[in-house]
């Protein structure tokens, strides 16, 4: 009787697991090509802002703007107004109990054993006690999420942020976190394992919880937004503080001088005529 040769290698689960696997592994390659993001030169970044892409990045902040005010403002307002909060607290602990997995691929590729380990207790907790991650018993006990992405491994790996730029839709960003927005797309090893529709679950719900986002924090978004003398110079300042605080930047990497911005008045000298 003859047998098929690597048959297993032929069967169905080893073909995703291959495709899976070499997704992963050409996206950790793109992203180390891609990873080699602009410096700027010596006094190229006063301010602690490198944006030379400013004329581009104020157009698709336009674009942003008007994609907001048309259409994710009302839709985050409606979101917050239908649904009780209580269900929409449940909808995205589900969604962030099923993006914990890729968390955890961030962790180990960072070095972060315990946050690795941490982050797989708290899925493991949720998806069991939590009735498929819709509870959060977890965090009642004090087992918070280590967070963790792909721009945040390439920090580690020691790639420079790049400038900054804001990419249609997805909003403000630098080099290094637009490429590891690509890279996490695939990082979650729940995308290999679930069935179709199961797989998307988690993407809807995540979507889902930003529109409640910004209906909870609706002013304060639209003071950035759509009232503020300059828009773009505001939102590109919080962005780049808080993701050089949340990266662990010491205080000289993470302070951004309001009053040293060279691309934009954001505020008004309040000793000036």
């Amino acid at each position: 009787m003859d047998l098929p040769l690597f048959s297993n290698a032929e069967s169905p689960r080893f073909k995703v697991r291959k495709t899976g696997l070499t997704r992963f592994l050409s996206m950790g390659c793109l992203a180390l090509v891609l990873g080699a993001c602009s410096v700027p030169g010596p006094g190229g970044a006063p301010g602690g802002i490198h944006d030379p892409y400013e004329e581009t990045n104020r157009r698709n902040h336009e674009l942003n703007r008007a994609i907001d005010r048309g259409l994710v403002r009302p839709a985050g307002k409606g979101y917050t107004s239908i649904l009780p909060d209580p269900v929409g607290e449940t909808v995205s602990n589900f969604g962030a109990n099923l993006s914990l997995p890729g968390t955890v691929v961030n962790n180990l590729l960072q070095g972060d054993l315990g946050g690795a380990l941490q982050n797989t207790y708290r899925f493991a907790f949720n998806t069991v006690f939590g009735i498929g991650g819709l509870g959060d018993p977890a965090g009642e006990l004090g087992i918070t999420e280590v967070e963790a992405d792909f721009g945040g491994t390439l920090h580690v790996w020691g790639v420079p942020e790049g400038a900054y730029v804001e990419l249609p839709v997805l909003g403000p960003s630098t080099e290094r976190d637009a490429v590891g927005r690509v890279v996490d797309l695939f990082t979650n090893p729940l995308s290999y394992t679930l069935p179709k529709p199961e797989k998307y679950y988690g993407t809807a719900a995540r979507a889902a919880a930003k529109l409640r986002n910004r209906g909870r924090f609706s002013d304060t978004v639209d003071s950035v937004l759509h009232e503020s003398a300059d828009s773009y110079s505001q939102s590109r300042l919080i962005y780049l503080q808080n993701r050089r605080f949340e990266l662990g930047g010491n205080d000289d990497d993470a302070y951004i001088d309001p009053y040293d911005d060279p691309y934009g008045e954001l505020y008004d000298d309040p000793n000036s005529e």
